[in-house]
């Protein structure tokens, strides 16, 4: 971090710090947060797991427009557009470098996002405007959401919404949106429904058919509830999302130091995305210690470059039925879950499909929690081609879980926990691509990836401080990478991963609130023979050694709240420098982020934001002289919105 910023960082935190002075309400943080990862609502305190937890207050808080902008700049995860593509970013976590979307497992109210190909999750088709809480565990998940959950998971669920809220927003670039809300609460039944539109005019100079960087993203969403006997709870959601952006191409470090927003005389990727969901779930409680519950996912996506017509259509669907047994002291959760995925191109047709049984149990005894749980899972894999033979291979593997909570002082708890998780190879994986020919061939069935992870931590609660502080060490043997040289997916044979986490939110004064999100991870090849030795002890590539999200939230009258916050993440190695030789690092990634909101009137506010305040220059380095530039420029938007 540069010493100029720290200077403004100071002298704005001092002038906030006099603005706040003076009588107000305190915020307090000792009430209980609620965190479901092992589908048992507790309290984060009392986990046996770390987690971070992002509620709705906090959300609001920050001014964010998108799910993209949120988790980029107020959570400890790194999301970067993916070669461009905001609205599929590439999301990591705890060290697994540009990858680590495929080792996280992103759901919306249990519908699982993560795609059966390289593709990363449509995070870009849900309405930030939806969410009530966003919770991330890290280093746990394997048992209840198996394949994939080797960083953590990353949980989102949304809430109904009560009464007519209008909000609409403009900003520089042709930035403008506008969400509409509606619903209705009662004792026996919710109904909720979101229309969500965004649009944005482009950053960089006009590609040579007129079109910038441009995108448009229209969605929207219906859910209901209903009880109709006391014991039976049945639930119903249905949406759909209709994005089509466009995106640069990479840029030479001297094209990108001179103007990041240059156009090469080519032109832009234009992408369209589509995906039509629906849901329904059913709780029964059948007595006071057992519930049934059963969930059922359908979705409909497709991928369409329209310059080259490439086209991929996907169907997934997935099942879950559970019963839960709860008394005073232990709760046990046993199951079977499903998720048959299609994917269908022109000349092919491939599926992934999962079968798994779990059980887990969690004890609670006074100030001690212990929880532990198994998993069987079984992969399949099936390759149709139109021409040629089809090709058929399955994996069965387990995946198992330990952990421990003891309270040691309404305060103070530490925790424990161990996992032994895996991820199996999507079906890109499977292919080559000659460099010279540019004829894809199939590469075979390649290995899972098998992680051990121990994380150790405590929580610490008072009114005035959340204080949560965790150290993990993974070792992993096959993770999954794309050979830079020969352009083989293949295996690492050995690597260990290792890291420190700090998050703290603070009550600096009646009306300051500061809070801190800081992890320090590295991450080292240990082994890999595909490499000729030349990976042997050197870093992943596209790992930050350091990343930290500061802020500060300032109520600066009764009815005015002001948010400001900095994101930095330490420079590495260019996402395909896996030698660690390349000239051309990846930059130090930095954001400044302000938000004003006013309460004008009861039901109506005003809010404005800056983002990328000091008009920092960002860029995602794949290699020497191929950077793809993202939040290069300073934007600011105007908003409104009123509830009835």
């Amino acid at each position: 971090m540069s010493f100029r910023f720290s200077r403004c960082s100071l002298a704005v935190s001092a002038a906030l710090s006099v603005l706040a002075h003076g009588a107000s309400a305190q915020e307090t943080f000792n009430t209980p947060v609620t965190v479901s990862a092992t589908r048992i609502d507790m309290s984060d305190q009392d986990a046996p797991y770390a987690s971070e937890v992002h509620t709705r207050s906090d959300i609001e808080r920050s001014g964010a427009s998108s799910l993209f902008d949120y988790l980029a700049q107020q959570t400890s995860l790194q999301v970067t557009p993916s070669y461009g593509n905001r609205y599929a970013p590439q999301i990591s976590m705890r060290g697994y470098g540009n990858d680590g979307f495929q080792n996280l497992v992103i759901s919306v109210n249990g519908r699982r996002l993560n795609n059966i190909d390289m593709a990363p999750q449509l995070i870009g088709s849900i309405s930030l405007s939806d969410i009530e809480r966003i919770e991330i565990t890290k280093g746990s998940g394997a048992v209840m959401f198996g394949d994939g959950a080797t960083a953590g998971t990353i949980q989102i669920y949304t809430k109904p919404h009560n009464g007519v809220s209008l909000e609409t927003y403009a900003g520089n670039y042709g930035n403008r949106g506008a969400i509409a809300t509606a619903g209705l609460v009662r004792e026996k039944f919710d109904l909720s429904a979101t229309l969500d539109h965004s649009k944005a005019g482009g950053f960089s100079d006009k590609d040579p058919s007129g079109h910038k960087d441009q995108s448009e993203a229209n969605t929207w969403r219906f859910a209901a509830g209903v009880k109709p006997v006391d014991n039976l709870r049945l639930d119903f959601e249905a949406g759909s999302s209709h994005i089509d952006t466009r995106y640069p191409s990479s840029l030479t470090l001297k094209e990108f130091n001179a103007t990041p927003g240059m156009n090469k005389n080519s032109l832009y990727t234009q992408q369209k995305l589509q995906t039509d969901h629906w849901s329904l779930g059913a709780d029964y409680q059948l007595n006071t210690q057992w519930k049934l519950s059963a969930r059922h996912h359908d979705e409909d996506k497709s991928s369409l470059y329209p310059a080259s017509k490439f086209a991929s259509d996907y169907r997934y669907i997935s099942n879950e039925l559970a019963l839960q047994y709860q008394n005073d002291a232990v709760v046990i959760n046993a199951g079977f879950q499903d998720f048959d995925g299609v994917r269908s191109q022109v000349d092919n047709r491939t599926t992934k499909d999962n079968r798994a049984l779990f059980l887990q149990g969690q004890y609670m005894l006074d100030a001690l929690t212990l929880s532990a749980g198994v998993r069987r899972e079984q992969v399949t894999y099936r390759y149709n081609p139109i021409a040629g033979q089809s090709i058929e291979s399955d994996k069965r593997l387990t995946s198992w879980e330990l952990g421990a909570n003891h309270r040691l002082s309404p305060q103070l708890a530490l925790f424990a926990n161990y996992s032994d998780a895996f991820v199996t190879p999507d079906v890109d994986r499977f292919f080559t691509t000659d460099w010279m020919t540019g004829i894809t061939s199939f590469n075979g069935f390649i290995e899972p990836a098998k992680v051990r992870t121990l994380t150790v931590g405590a929580n610490h609660n008072t009114e005035r401080n959340r204080l949560k502080l965790s150290a993990f060490y993974a070792k992993l043997s096959d993770e999954i990478y794309l050979e830079p040289f020969s352009f083989k997916n293949t295996n690492i044979d050995k690597s260990h991963k290792y890291g420190i986490e700090l998050q703290d939110r603070l009550q600096i004064s009646p009306r300051v609130t500061g809070h801190i999100n800081y992890a320090w991870t590295r991450a080292i090849i240990d082994r890999e023979n595909d490499g000729a030795g030349a990976f042997n002890g050197k870093e992943l590539p596209g790992v930050s050694r350091h990343s930290i999200v500061v802020g500060l939230n300032v109520r600066v009258a009764e009815h005015g709240n002001l948010h400001l916050s900095h994101t930095w993440r330490s420079s590495t190695w260019a996402a395909g420098d896996f030698d660690n030789n390349n000239v051309q690092k990846q930059r130090a990634f930095q954001s400044t982020d302000v938000t004003y909101r006013h309460q004008l009137a009861k039901h109506f506010e005003m809010y404005a934001g800056i983002s990328n305040l000091f008009d920092r220059s960002n860029g995602i380095w794949v290699r020497d002289d191929a950077i793809y530039p993202v939040n290069f420029e300073r934007t600011w938007k105007l908003g409104a919105r009123i509830q009835f």
